[in-house]
């Protein structure tokens, strides 16, 4: 949460585009459902993709942890042991880092599921919100 509220606190340059400073984001226990959910799923299934295997994507996860939003993104990763690692990995892509800056959004939460049994070890899900209402 420190790392990427501060990158909120004073901008960023993803790809070409440059972000202005915005405001902070706040921990969502929701959201966290979602996000451990997939991540467990994805580790314990060896696959990497913003949809599972039995085909629920972002917007169905997240509605089944019972979040309502009127904005919604997500950013995956996999293979990154640490937090400042995959931080980094989503702001050098200029598509996350856009997700990390966008301003719409109020809510966040972060899950990361370790496996030895699969390809990339780590699997890391954010799921990004404004809430409805």
């Amino acid at each position: 949460m420190q790392r990427l509220n501060t990158l909120r606190s004073v901008g960023a340059v993803c790809g070409s585009t440059v972000y202005p400073a915005t405001g902070p984001l706040v921990w969502n226990t929701l959201l966290l459902q979602a996000a451990s959910g997939h991540s467990s799923d994805m580790a314990r299934n060896n696959y990497f993709s913003h949809t599972r295997l039995d085909g629920r994507t972002m917007e169905q996860r997240v509605h089944a942890a019972g979040y309502t939003y009127t904005a919604l993104g997500e950013n995956i990763a996999a293979g990154q042991t640490s937090a400042e690692g995959v931080i980094a990995t989503w702001t050098n892509s200029p598509g996350h880092c856009r997700n990390l800056m966008n301003p719409v959004y109020r809510d966040v939460a972060v899950a990361c599921v370790r496996s030895d049994t699969s390809n990339y070890g780590y699997y890391w899900t954010m799921n990004l919100g404004r809430p409805a209402g």
